[in-house]
């Protein structure tokens, strides 16, 4: 690494803490609980606060109509497609501080330091702070980068809506970004490298003492909703041999997709059942109606699929037996990604050269980058997380490892910028 490559710690640490002022979540004693939903005020201010740290470097910052922000250091050859890096601030409620965030605010770092080292980049490095990674408000993940690679259908997007119906639209531009969605898409190639930094959000680097971690690959999400219709009724007055109970339905598929998933033996297949509205909701009415919501990942997107069919067979036998209806809707299903053997071969030479130990790994998490892949080479740098905790208050980050992977990522972006 070279010398002139100085990170400031302290301003990196301050400044990430400063981020996880923005919030509406109550204070907690075991970490620092965040709550930043996109588009809500705390998330406004986030967004105009690191649009003004970008400002005072002199790096130009624009933002595209679903509130994605560019913020560019222009190279000596800026008609060359840019290096770029970057993740999301927004966090699901009750979060911690470090996802999302030691991407976008160590990408603003790197490009500090890269900047006082005196380097005059051959081509422009980017920075990008993705609108609403997190599926919180519209109930889909990776928003902006889906919309970026075109993968999102943007009269689409723009009809989804939050718990309150609101649109996406009129979200949007309340929040004062308008144009039309099919604007916001780039080109293939539109990047020559891509790198995001990020928290492992695993226990594994911490486990092995190793402090960087060189994803190769990043799983597949999918998701579907479930609705299961059957009979309701009063809880003392509706006899037992009568009954079409919803939610005994709705149990017995989760457990099914809990059977089906562990019967693959594969490590990278995972599947959660996160969310059971039961309607009506009462303790003296029989269910007659409950909606699931599956979250089902994989590298390898046949063995996922063969997840679902396995579960499909028993989700008609579940029809038959209990007498109820089960709807399935698909929500998204995405392909892996596959990281960039160059951009790899970097990130190894980088920490070869500096004495630094790196694992190659998987990123069971999806992020940004899974979708960036559709218009770039990409790469994913992970940083150890205390335990293997994310998602919440407790999630926690050192800086000594966080300085490290910024570090790290500077000197690759001055690298392939170079190219």
């Amino acid at each position: 690494m070279t010398d002139q490559i100085q990170i400031d710690q302290a301003r990196l640490m301050s400044e990430l803490q400063t981020l996880a002022t923005f919030t509406n979540a109550e204070p907690v004693s075991n970490g620092t609980s965040v709550t930043r939903v996109v588009f809500s005020p705390d998330d406004l201010r986030a967004r105009a606060w690191l649009k003004g740290l970008a400002t005072a470097e002199g790096f130009e910052v624009r933002d595209d109509a679903v509130g994605n922000i560019f913020i560019r250091w222009t190279g000596t050859e800026p008609d060359l497609p840019a290096v770029a890096t970057g993740s999301h601030t927004d966090a699901i409620p009750h979060a911690g501080m470090y996802d999302g965030t030691v991407g976008v605010l160590g990408g603003l770092e790197a490009m500090r330091a890269l900047k006082s080292s005196g380097l005059h980049p051959r081509r422009s490095i980017e920075l990008v702070m993705f609108t609403s990674e997190e599926p919180t408000r519209f109930g889909i993940g990776c928003l902006g980068s889906r919309l970026i690679s075109g993968t999102l259908d943007p009269v689409r997007a723009d009809a989804m809506q939050d718990k309150d119906e609101a649109t996406l639209a009129a979200v949007r531009t309340a929040a004062g970004y308008s144009g039309s969605l099919a604007s916001v898409q780039l080109q293939p190639n539109h990047y020559h490298a891509w790198l995001e930094l990020h928290i492992e959000q695993g226990p594994l680097l911490e486990r092995e003492g190793i402090p960087l971690g060189i994803v190769t690959s990043i799983a597949a999400p999918a998701g579907y909703r479930f609705t299961i219709s059957g009979l309701g009724g009063h809880a003392g007055a509706l006899l037992m041999p009568d009954r079409k109970d919803a939610l005994c339905a709705a149990a017995e598929l989760i457990l099914s997709i809990e059977k089906h998933t562990l019967a693959t033996h594969a490590i990278d297949t995972v599947a959660t059942v996160g969310t059971c509205d039961v309607h009506p909701g009462a303790v003296n009415s029989v269910p007659s109606r409950v909606v699931l919501q599956l979250d089902i990942r994989d590298t390898d997107p046949a063995r996922r699929e063969s997840v679902m069919q396995a579960v499909r067979r028993d989700i008609e036998e579940l029809r038959q037996r209990r007498s109820v209806t089960i709807i399935e809707q698909l929500v998204n299903a995405d392909a892996p990604a596959q990281s960039s053997p160059h951009i790899v071969n970097v990130l190894e030479e980088v920490c070869a050269s500096n004495g630094i130990s790196a694992k190659k790994m998987v990123s069971r998490a999806y992020h940004d980058s899974l979708f960036m892949a559709r218009i770039a080479p990409i790469a994913m740098l992970f940083i150890p997380c205390r335990n293997g905790v994310s998602h919440r208050p407790d999630e926690y980050a050192t800086p000594a490892d966080t300085t490290l992977g910024v570090q790290v990522l500077a000197s690759v972006l001055a690298k392939l910028a170079s190219e």
